[in-house]
């Protein structure tokens, strides 16, 4: 005795016109009665048939896009859930250290957090093709331009210490994501940041940094030849609206630090307004390519949000040695 199935293969969701067929298939006698096919559902129901040796399949409302989706599926879905499966490890990955990265972290602490991420990354040059966000900033804190970095690393080393008992993360990934979370922490833009640097086991080579008594023609020519355009150098100059620079709240990362410059307040007389900000700092007021990034960004806190997400995120990548590819 044999089994007979009758099949009903019910409408899917292909927006096409239905057809209505009936052909003969033959499978084992094993067939599973109910297969599923994501969201659809193939029904079967079986009867017994005292001669018939084949299995009949009485296809209804089946569109001819939604056979070719039944047919390819098996195909396409293993591709979608390996992509899906790296990208959830990444994240789950980056919220890891961002957990770990949160508990040692205040806002008085983030604009030193945030001056390690530019003293590391900040050595890159094109041409050279050195420096960059690699972790050398562990050897190179004797350096004048480092003084006071090293609190900023020793309070980092305790997130990095919990890190690594579960998976080795390098020195250039938690900079680069503690100055993400610092920005963050202080009311500015949320920053993405991919994982996978490696750190240099070397210092980088001296005399690379900005100076901060550089005029703005000097910074331009500085920041060019690290990769980076006008606009640019004055949206990460905006990171000095955090720390005891004098541009508003030393712990809210907000548009202030461009409104100040504006106002020139280290012209007026006395006080500690002539206190305000970095030689760098005022010199770019004093330069009108400069002065039209500094007005837009004065007036509109969101761009000046975009603008300084996407700069930010060049700076920690440029330059960076990766574990793979991009």
């Amino acid at each position: 005795m044999s089994s007979t199935i009758a099949v009903d293969c019910w409408r899917l969701s292909s927006g096409v016109s239905s057809f209505a067929s009936t052909s003969k298939l033959y499978f084992p006698a094993n067939f599973s009665p109910t297969a599923h096919f994501g969201s659809n559902t193939i029904r079967a129901s079986a009867t017994t048939n005292g001669s018939s040796e084949g299995v009949i399949y009485k296809a209804l409302s089946c569109g001819r896009r939604a056979l070719l989706s039944m047919i390819t599926l098996p195909l396409v879905m293993p591709c979608e859930r390996i992509n899906s499966s790296v990208g959830a490890i990444a994240a789950d990955e980056s919220f890891r250290l961002r957990e770990e990265i949160r508990k040692v972290l205040s806002k008085g602490k983030a604009a030193g957090v945030l001056r390690l991420v530019f003293h590391d990354a900040g050595t890159f040059e094109i041409d050279e093709k050195t420096g960059g966000m690699n972790g050398s900033i562990v050897y190179e804190f004797d350096r004048p331009e480092n003084k006071g970095l090293k609190k900023s690393l020793k309070i980092l080393d305790k997130a990095k210490s919990q890190i690594d008992l579960v998976q080795s993360v390098s020195w250039a990934d938690i900079i680069a994501l503690a100055g993400a979370e610092a920005v963050s922490l202080c009311g500015g833009p949320s920053i993405p940041i991919q994982l996978g640097r490696i750190d240099s086991m070397v210092p980088d080579p001296e005399g690379k940094l900005p100076e901060e008594s550089l005029d703005a023609t000097s910074l331009k020519q500085c920041f060019e030849r690290k990769g980076f355009s006008t606009q640019e150098l004055v949206a990460l100059s905006g990171a000095h609206t955090l720390g005891s620079k004098g541009f508003g709240n030393p712990t809210v990362f907000d548009n202030e630090y461009f409104k100040i410059l504006m106002e020139k307040p280290w012209l007026s007389s006395g006080g500690m307004t002539s206190m305000v900000g970095l030689p760098s700092d005022r010199a770019l007021v004093e330069d009108d390519e400069c002065v039209g990034w500094i007005s837009k960004y004065a007036e509109d806190q969101s761009l000046f949000f975009d603008d300084f997400k996407n700069a930010y995120t060049k700076l920690v990548d440029t330059g960076a040695t990766w574990k793979k590819a991009l």
